[in-house]
């Protein structure tokens, strides 16, 4: 400890790190009590059984009794001792926060050492640094400050293709905790596949419908002319297909913890679907979703007409129903969420507070503020900082069983 400890700071900072164990932190309290410092700021983080400890306090009157106290504790512990002189002012409030989420399935050191280097280049520090989830993905929040969240971003983003990850920045404020409204895509975003082509499917032209499907959600084609194209193979179809297909839908992994959670908290959800009111009505119904839109096909003595019923739900009328919804729940549109593939979900998302591309089309990730890549939805959850250990303690509450995590290698 080269330290003196009658240095004439007015402060002291004392840092214990070793094995944690029950007693460390009423033991390290009652040495100071003994002492009559007040505490200034104090921080404790526990990595795998390991813990950090940090206080700063302002300096008693002999130094050097307290380090010595101290010492003789940490030794007791099994611990070491940094004690060193704190700083004279309390410290101006950074420039530039940011939550850096980062998300691997694995996630590699070699991945957190690019980011970390990005990151020291800017001239920025890493405040902090926790595990969100471990699985069934791997997500770590940075807190980092001292650059703007658009740099950040724009140095951040390469890293993200070159390692195979997803790398979410998001400014640090108050809206982040706010009660959000969630608007949702449906097809490939809120379940797995087009409920279009699934149709189609019955109809023998899944393949004709799926290739038109696939250029309009690139933006290659205007998305309404492309769905009257598309509907028009369901001609002829008897409406009991929307029995069938509503039983074949798969939704995405996390999809239903999602919403689960968030509701809990007081969130609202909606639904905008360039798809079919005649399956989003029953999957709002079913999964407790607040708003809906879609389009409605045209069904006439029990036969679908190949038509759709008034105007279509396009990118425009998308991020006009974000909008609605967000006026109808109260809600600003600044604390809103848009999930969304297609390239008729970029207004959608550009309206939103934080637009995020849910497996989305080049196009799509380039436009939105962050891209998860992964297939799972709960991803959404730890974008907002909520940790795995939150979400399986809140449903343990509730009496919600989660699986086990599997075996780590």
């Amino acid at each position: 400890m080269p330290e003196n400890p009658s240095d004439s700071s007015p402060t002291v900072l004392i840092t214990l790190a070793g094995r944690d164990r029950p007693g460390i932190t009423s033991l390290v309290f009652a040495t100071l009590a003994d002492h009559g410092v007040e505490l200034l700021d104090l921080e404790q983080i526990l990595i795998r059984g390991r813990l950090v400890l940090g206080a700063l306090v302002t300096a008693p009157q002999d130094k050097a009794a307290l380090r010595t106290q101290l010492s003789e504790a940490a030794s007791e512990l099994s611990m070491s001792l940094e004690f060193e002189p704190g700083p004279v002012s309390q410290p101006s409030l950074p420039v530039g926060r940011s939550y850096v989420t980062v998300l691997g399935s694995p996630l590699r050191a070699q991945a957190m050492a690019a980011i970390s280097s990005r990151i020291s280049e800017t001239g920025a520090n890493i405040e902090r640094i926790d595990r969100i989830a471990s699985y069934p993905l791997t997500a770590i929040q940075l807190d980092v400050c001292g650059v703007s969240t658009e740099r950040l971003r724009t140095l951040l983003a390469p890293e993200a293709a070159k390692h195979d990850i997803d790398i979410a920045v998001q400014g640090a404020s108050l809206m982040r905790r706010a009660m959000k409204l969630i608007v949702m895509d449906v097809d490939s975003t809120l379940v797995q596949g087009e409920v279009i082509e699934m149709l189609a499917a019955y109809a023998g032209k899944e393949s004709e419908v799926a290739q038109v499907t696939e250029a309009a959600m690139r933006g290659e084609l205007d998305f309404a002319s492309s769905l009257r194209e598309r509907v028009a193979h369901l001609e002829g179809l008897d409406e009991s297909v929307f029995d069938s297909v509503y039983a074949d839908l798969q939704l995405t992994p996390g999809a239903r913890t999602t919403i689960r959670v968030l509701k809990r908290l007081g969130y609202r959800f909606a639904m905008v679907s360039g798809g079919f009111t005649q399956i989003t009505n029953r999957l709002a119904k079913e999964l407790g979703v607040d708003y809906e839109l879609a389009n409605e096909l045209e069904v006439v003595d029990g036969k679908l007409t190949g038509r759709v019923c008034g105007s279509i739900v396009d990118r425009a009328a998308k991020a006009q129903a974000l909008r609605d919804f967000a006026a109808q729940a109260g809600i600003s549109e600044m604390a809103t969420i848009a999930i969304g593939d297609g390239a008729n979900d970029l207004d959608m998302l550009n309206a939103a507070g934080l637009g995020i591309a849910f497996n989305a089309k080049p196009i799509v990730q380039q436009a939105a503020d962050t891209a998860v890549n992964f297939p799972y939805f709960d991803a959404v959850l730890y974008l907002l900082g909520i940790t795995r250990e939150e979400i399986e303690a809140d449903d343990a509450a509730f009496g919600v069983t989660t699986p086990a995590p599997p075996l780590q290698a």
